[in-house]
């Protein structure tokens, strides 16, 4: 009886999984067809796709330069900001595939550095880590006791 019962679940799953590849090709089918008649739409619109997006490039333009013009703001004194000082603007459309730099490209980050020196300050929490390393060194070492450095440990983490 056990038998019997085992092998209908055999063949039931058997019978679902050829109906659900029937289905899936069904479906691969009717994606395709669906490719072939956007594609085919989409080459006869193109035009009209292109006008599209050129004027949703143009709209967003006009919205930008009317809250420009809301703020009191041109563009050269938006570019003279301290935000944007000796750096350039890069405006990017699509992607990167088309761009429009701004203003002069300067590679320094940094004021001259050969006029001035600057120090690099260091992390404190940084320097106490290394120093506890170092102690465990010396614990593991059997150089110092274990009084000791615990003693260490207490005066550096104060």
């Amino acid at each position: 009886m056990i038998n019997k019962t085992k092998q209908n679940d055999g063949i039931f799953k058997s019978v679902l999984m050829a109906y659900s590849v029937l289905l899936l090709h069904v479906l691969l089918i009717a994606s395709i067809g669906i490719l072939v008649i956007f594609f085919r739409g989409m080459i006869q619109y193109l035009f009209w796709i292109f006008l599209g997006g050129t004027a949703a490039i143009l709209v967003s333009a006009y919205c930008f330069l009317k809250r420009m013009k809301q703020e009191g703001k041109n563009l050269r004194e938006m570019l003279n900001l301290p935000v944007f000082n000796g750096r350039a603007v890069e405006i990017s459309f699509l992607g990167g595939m088309a761009s429009l730099k701004i203003g002069k490209d300067s590679n320094n980050y940094l004021p001259n550095s050969s006029n001035q020196s600057y120090s690099q300050l260091e992390n404190p929490s940084a320097s106490k880590l290394k120093e506890l390393s170092e102690l465990a060194n010396l614990l593991e070492n059997k150089l110092i006791t274990l009084e000791e450095f615990n003693n260490a440990k207490r005066l550096l983490l104060k």
